[in-house]
């Protein structure tokens, strides 16, 4: 069974998105950095010429497209692109749009443990279990609460 309408999100050059193919799209990368990377992304292999009629189903834009965009999106993508109606770039530009607008709201929370130009959150995670143990102390103290030996720490967490 199939919890999304996509498998599996698919990377900028058409395998599956993996950190370790470098194929990745980021939720805090920047919108331009979105755009730029979804320009360079492989399409439907079958569509050499923007007259070529194309297939989204096996198209890894067209699959971002039935994750991320509006069904009314995703009908145009399917009737422009089996027509040669729109090209390539148009799809990707909406799909850019669809993705920007679904990331935007992990933005800031995805971003508040970064410090000053850090891009990834995961640099300010020491910070933020700093912080997080700060307030569980304060939370085990106002409920009178006690970290005994026989707690694991893991559990707190």
């Amino acid at each position: 069974m199939l919890l999304t309408p996509s498998p599996q999100l698919p990377g900028t050059d058409g395998r599956k998105m993996s950190k370790s193919y470098g194929n990745t799209i980021l939720l805090t990368d920047p919108e331009p950095e979105v755009r730029k990377k979804l320009k360079t992304m492989v399409t439907d292999p079958a569509r050499i010429r923007r007259t070529d009629p194309g297939d989204p189903d096996k198209c890894p834009v067209g699959d971002l497209h039935k994750v991320f965009s509006a069904p009314e999106t995703l009908a145009k993508v399917y009737d422009g692109c089996r027509s040669a109606g729109i090209g390539c770039i148009e799809c990707k530009s909406w799909a850019a749009d669809a993705l920007v607008e679904s990331c935007c709201p992990f933005r800031p929370g995805a971003t508040a443990f970064a410090g000053p130009g850090d891009r990834h959150p995961r640099r300010g995670l020491r910070r933020a279990r700093a912080r997080a143990e700060q307030t569980m102390v304060e939370v085990r103290t106002a409920m009178r609460m006690s970290l005994t030996s026989e707690t694991p720490r893991e559990t707190l967490r």
